[in-house]
């Protein structure tokens, strides 16, 4: 398991579980891993955890919704590296920053704009300024970013995360354009509903509480769906960030890569 070996990469918003999962695949893979997040004592907590598993991998504190911050950080790791051949950005929102899941006819402004802010304006952050450096080292990279089948879905109350998520894959096709001549590919990876996060059991933990049904049924909504008996998990999205990123995965530039195991309600 050595498709990164000798590549440098770069994991923001790395305390989420998510984040974290890649993180795992890419130090399993042989990159040399750099992880930030706010939360300065869980990223060391996870440097800490693949170091002693054989990984190479520093713990940084950096805002990806600071272009100073994020700009400082790549700085730094192009100094030490000469390079920088992959960049993930894990950054979500939690429907507390939404208000809820109000309807649109009562969503604030402020409501709606908040996961569009916070999700796709960190990935065009950390995106543009990893670009940058790549183009500077003359580095055949990968940006690879997170969004959410609800760009491809038709629920209710969820306008603004769902605009979030259609930006982010417009904004991935559009990089892919803009840097591809020299030789840096943009992803986007979506995985489907991941049942073993927190974020995904507490919301159906809050909705099978306010509309008075127990959680299973909850759970037989989100799997109604599936073309297969199996579910993803955060493994098979580590897993296939890895190989995203690796030389193999020039295959898939500019494209939407859906990690669901097959829905038959997305487009």
């Amino acid at each position: 398991m050595t498709n990164l070996k000798d590549k440098v990469a770069v994991v923001f918003a790395a305390s989420g579980e998510i984040a974290g999962a890649v993180a795992r695949s890419f130090s399993e893979h042989g990159a040399k891993l750099y992880i930030t997040a706010r939360n300065l004592d869980a990223v060391k907590s996870l440097a800490k955890e693949l170091n002693a598993t054989g990984g190479n991998v520093e713990a940084a504190q950096v805002d990806a919704l600071n272009e100073t911050e994020i700009d400082s950080f790549l700085k730094k790791v192009i100094a030490d590296n000469g390079k920088l051949d992959i960049v993930f950005n894990g950054i979500g929102a939690n429907y507390e920053e939404m208000g809820g899941r109000p309807p649109t006819t009562e969503a604030t402004f402020e409501q709606f704009m908040a996961p569009i802010k916070k999700i796709c304006g960190s990935q065009f952050l950390t995106s543009r300024v990893a670009a940058r450096y790549m183009l500077q080292s003359q580095t055949e990279g990968t940006i690879l970013l997170l969004t959410a089948a609800l760009s491809r879905s038709k629920l209710p109350n969820v306008a603004g995360i769902t605009a979030a998520s259609a930006a982010i894959e417009g904004l991935t096709r559009v990089m892919a354009a803009e840097w591809g001549a020299n030789g840096i590919k943009v992803i986007g990876i979506c995985p489907g509903a991941l049942m073993e996060t927190k974020r995904i059991t507490g919301f159906i933990n809050d909705a099978a509480q306010k509309y008075g049904i127990n959680a299973e049924q909850m759970v037989a909504q989100y799997k109604a769906f599936d073309i297969l008996k199996t579910s993803p998990s955060l493994k098979h999205v580590g897993e296939i960030a890895a190989f995203l990123a690796s030389d193999y995965g020039i295959a898939f530039n500019s494209h939407i890569v859906d990690v669901d195991c097959g829905k038959m309600n997305i487009l």
